[in-house]
């Protein structure tokens, strides 16, 4: 069965909820989900205990998924990236996953697999698109084919949250406390599906 490796970082759980709508669409589509979390290794303890709905979600995500790993991204078939934006960037849990890559690379065992980004912001305007086509950038250096989410999605034309062309987005609100709503949530199955569709040409392809 195709596997899509679905790998993000949340901090409240608005990221871990687009990713569990991924989840669905690849399931859609037929093939299988596989969600893992980066962790935080980044921010230290005394900090994150400042923020105790930060604390409590990130020890909730570390007892329910898998830790990502470079061996797991190597074998999927596809992968969805989620991730919150960071100054118009991904965040920097993620980018340390990505910097780890390496081996990845240096094999070639992502090269003509399919790949998407989702994003979540805390503001309409505070980087849903550009972190998107920034977390492409390494991701084209590792040899995926990018998946967007084409306008075939009646959606993208009538959002006022979230949603682009270059995948999913989310607007979380300044507290981080607004939920995904539907449309949003529709994005991201779309472009689970999509992935999940492109993973299965692309495996025929290779034979």
């Amino acid at each position: 069965m195709t596997r899509i490796y679905i790998p993000f970082y949340s901090r409240y759980g608005n990221t871990e909820t687009m990713a569990l709508a991924v989840a669905e669409g690849v399931r859609e589509q037929g093939a299988e989900p596989q969600l893992a979390f980066t962790g935080d290794t980044l921010t230290p303890p005394e900090i994150m205990a400042q923020d105790k709905r930060w604390q409590d979600t990130h020890q909730r995500l570390m007892a329910q998924y898998a830790l990502v790993t470079a061996e797991d991204l190597a074998a999927a078939d596809g992968v969805c990236i989620g991730t919150p934006t960071r100054f118009g960037n991904m965040a920097a849990q993620m980018k340390s996953f990505i910097d780890s890559l390496a081996g990845v690379w240096l094999s070639g065992a992502t090269i003509n697999k399919p790949a998407g980004v989702f994003v979540s912001t805390a503001s309409l305007h505070g980087g849903q698109e550009v972190t998107a086509l920034v977390t492409y950038a390494p991701l084209i250096h590792l040899g995926f084919v990018i998946v967007g989410v084409p306008y075939s999605v009646q959606e993208l034309l009538s959002t006022t949250t979230g949603g682009t062309p270059y995948g999913p987005t989310h607007l979380a609100g300044a507290m981080g406390d607004r939920a995904p709503d539907e449309t949003e949530l529709l994005i991201c199955r779309a472009l689970g599906q999509r992935v999940a569709a492109v993973a299965e040409a692309l495996t025929a392809l290779r034979g």
